[in-house]
């Protein structure tokens, strides 16, 4: 059985090339389902980040924690490890680290 989930990937295939944003302060590598599933399994140091999407997007905080805001949906909300948000599609989000390393995985819709 092929399995996908926050917390562990099996029969995967892993792009080797990092995506580096901000300087370093954001880094991810991008991790293809065996269902065919696109995602980015990744971290984020202290700062303050604002991301465009093209497709919407969950990010599942896996480990640490963050404040987000997303595009036309109010004000900051905190989120800690177990934890996921929506973003829609042809939108933003500003997230924003305080304090530690936040640990995420994005799944692509």
């Amino acid at each position: 059985m092929d399995y996908c989930s926050p917390h562990q990937f099996e029969h995967v295939t892993v792009t080797c090339k990092a995506n580096i944003y901000f300087d370093g302060n954001v880094v991810s590598r991008s991790v293809i389902c065996a269902d065919g599933q696109k995602k980015t399994l990744g971290i984020i140091f202290p700062g303050s980040y604002k991301f465009d999407t093209d497709a919407a997007e969950r990010m599942e905080i896996i480990a640490g924690c963050c404040r987000v805001k997303i595009a036309g949906q109010g004000d900051w909300i905190g989120f800690e490890d177990d934890n996921w948000f929506d973003v829609p599609a042809k939108s933003y989000f500003e997230i924003e680290v305080s304090d530690g390393v936040t640990e995420y995985v994005c799944s692509f819709k």
